[in-house]
């Protein structure tokens, strides 16, 4: 299978694992080496539930008897999609309260993108430097690492960036401006957290000079940070909120949230503003209604604060020069991207998966599923220890 991996299969880097899959149950992945792999990832904050929870694998199941794809996005009335939005609005504060649901996270930051420009009439956009909110195109031109944008071009024009935390840069959000786009968390920069009361003051700019503020929520949303999405941390809600990854507990999906004045925008002038044919896939909203439903109701948010701190106190070594994060994102700094990545390698060895941060190759990526124990917890960051320990 790895050699057929490797000949058929478009690959990303010239150093991809090739790690043969067996089954993932839980917090672990089965390789067909016969170990089991403790996982620190969670698919890249996918996984919000661990692997194959039975809740979410039922709602499969049972919808998949059902029926599968009939129509395109938004012409029938379906009871999971609907379900699912009815959720989502009755989970989030005013003024949001009506999803557009696609099929990814870069996608739906496409769309929002597009509905803050219909519904403001402005072309101008306000993005971050070191932002990563995927890899469309439209996506990939507010995204603020130059390295990865470079061969691509040209992309969107008319894309401004300013300092993540710095807000000498509030200037340049205008009259001209139909959106500011941020991370609420900045991810591939290596879990950037806003200071206190930025995110109030940031909003308090967009609002005086008209411009719609978009959070991207794909990795930290669905509970990660302790609140189902991280800005209600701080104090203010976004006119356009995005969401994905974690939302579907490891099916593809992603979600474009706002208030039915804004979204309505996109059903004229043009009609079909934003058309998705698998957006809102029975079996996708399914997948992730369950895992919304579980997040709200099983408690695991409060269990949040107190699992990154068991890692806080565990993570203490000479070579961690600093953690960066909030919750279960946590980005463990190892000074340089070729240790780091080494790092990485022997924990594998060991049978604990971890990763590394997409920009900030000296970062440890540590993500898991919210159902890890502490137990969990412990084992894992004993390989680490280990690890460090060794050269």
């Amino acid at each position: 299978m790895q050699k057929d991996f490797f000949i058929y299969q478009a690959q990303t880097t010239k150093f991809a694992a090739g790690f043969e899959v067996e089954k993932a149950e839980g917090s672990y992945i089965y390789g067909t080496d016969g170990k089991k792999y403790l996982d620190f990832v969670a698919g890249v904050s996918a996984n919000t539930l661990g692997h194959s929870h039975p809740k979410i694998v039922n709602a499969i199941k049972e919808q998949a008897e059902k029926y599968l794809h009939v129509m395109v996005y938004g012409e029938y009335a379906q009871e999971k999609p609907v379900a699912l939005c009815k959720l989502l609005a009755e989970s989030t504060p005013d003024p949001l309260e009506i999803t557009y649901l696609v099929n990814s996270g870069a996608e739906a930051i496409d769309g929002s993108l597009k509905l803050a420009k219909r519904y403001t009439g402005r072309e101008e956009i306000i993005s971050f430097k070191n932002s990563y909110h995927g890899n469309t195109h439209g996506a990939l031109s507010v995204s603020g690492n130059e390295t990865h944008k470079r061969e691509f071009r040209p992309l969107l024009p008319m894309v401004s960036f300013i300092e993540f935390n710095n807000e000498n840069d509030f200037d340049k959000i205008t009259e001209k401006t139909a959106c500011v786009i941020m991370e609420t968390i900045q991810g591939a920069a290596g879990f950037l957290v806003p200071d206190p009361d930025y995110l109030v003051r940031l909003k308090k700019r967009c609002e005086e000079v008209g411009a719609l503020l978009i959070l991207d929520e794909i990795q930290p949303g669905f509970g990660r940070t302790g609140k189902l999405f991280s800005f209600e941390h701080f104090g203010i809600v976004p006119d356009i909120l995005v969401m994905g990854k974690g939302m579907g507990g490891g099916v593809p999906v992603g979600a474009f949230m706002s208030s039915k004045k804004i979204m309505e925008t996109l059903a004229h002038s043009p009609k079909l503003g934003h058309i998705t044919t698998f957006g809102g896939n029975p079996l996708i909203a399914a997948s992730s209604y369950a895992t919304l439903k579980e997040v709200l109701e099983s408690g695991l948010m409060n269990e949040i604060d107190e699992k990154e701190k068991l890692y806080r106190k565990l993570l203490v070594h000479p070579k961690i020069k600093n953690i960066n994060g909030k919750g279960l994102m946590l980005a463990v700094n190892l000074g340089s991207p070729e240790y780091t990545l080494n790092v990485a390698k022997r924990c594998m060895e060991k049978g604990l998966i971890v990763f590394w941060q997409l920009y900030r190759n000296e970062y440890l990526r540590i993500s898991p599923p919210l159902t890890i124990s502490k137990e969990e917890i412990i084992e894992g960051c004993n390989i680490i220890m280990d690890v460090l320990n060794e050269n």
